[in-house]
């Protein structure tokens, strides 16, 4: 029986191509999505891989939804948190609710994907959590203090988890990307995109397959060795 495995923010962006190469690689796969009903639907049709829309910030909304993808597919083994948002502002600018909405959604969302499904993990000896961090949580970024600050969080998380869980067959681990060509950073101005290309020693984007491919080795069995561990994934862009 294949295993089952849940992306946060499964359905655009990174967290798609993530979603496919684990389809692709033999797995169940369920893949959240926050709002955009239109993509998620498209997204569906083309992968035939099933969408689940909650807001991974509320907690009972993550446990229910969790309950009904295991409900549809089985127990959780594989757990992918990536959806993430910004709200950037330079710090003295920054509202309350830009730093809230933040750290809610990428940092508390960690916690409320992975706690649900940690009990059953623990009772069947087995788990992968792979949260998707970023460059700017090991380096920081300018205009980005909630963003790297919850980056930076997730680090800890994953550290701290593959200690409690190793025992238990359960391995925690971080890809932290670089600047990758999805939709959004491709939309920003030609001359904004050159600028970033020319601090990354690769002399090119990231492609969104490239960091999937990082989630397919890790969330499989021949990875049980490796917990704790980031994994920079930024074309030499920034070293730790």
């Amino acid at each position: 029986m294949a295993r089952v495995a849940l992306v946060t923010g499964g359905s655009r962006g990174i967290g798609a191509a993530i979603s496919q190469a684990l389809k692709d690689a033999g797995y169940s796969v369920a893949a959240t999505y926050a709002g955009n009903d239109e993509a998620a639907a498209k997204f569906t049709g083309e992968t035939g891989i099933k969408t689940y829309k909650w807001n991974v910030a509320d907690y009972d909304e993550s446990k229910a939804g969790i309950a009904q993808v295991e409900a549809d597919l089985g127990p959780v083994d594989v757990v992918v948190a990536n959806a993430g948002i910004t709200r950037d502002a330079p710090f003295h600018k920054m509202t309350p609710e830009q730093w809230h909405q933040v750290v809610d959604t990428n940092l508390n969302g960690v916690f409320n994907t992975v706690h649900p499904v940690w009990p059953g993990m623990r009772e069947r000896k087995f788990g992968r959590i792979i949260v998707i961090s970023s460059i700017n949580g090991q380096k920081g970024q300018f205009a980005q203090v909630n963003y790297a600050a919850t980056k930076a969080g997730d680090l800890g998380i994953v550290k701290s988890l593959a200690q409690e869980g190793a025992r238990a067959g359960i391995t925690a681990n971080a890809i932290c990307p670089g600047y990758i060509g999805t939709d959004m950073v491709m939309a920003v101005p030609e001359k904004v995109r050159e600028s970033i290309i020319s601090q990354i020693p690769a002399g090119r984007l990231g492609e969104p397959e490239e960091i999937a491919r990082c989630v397919v080795f890790l969330a499989s069995e021949d990875s049980g060795f490796i917990n704790g561990s980031t994994i920079s994934a930024n074309g030499g862009q920034f070293f730790v």
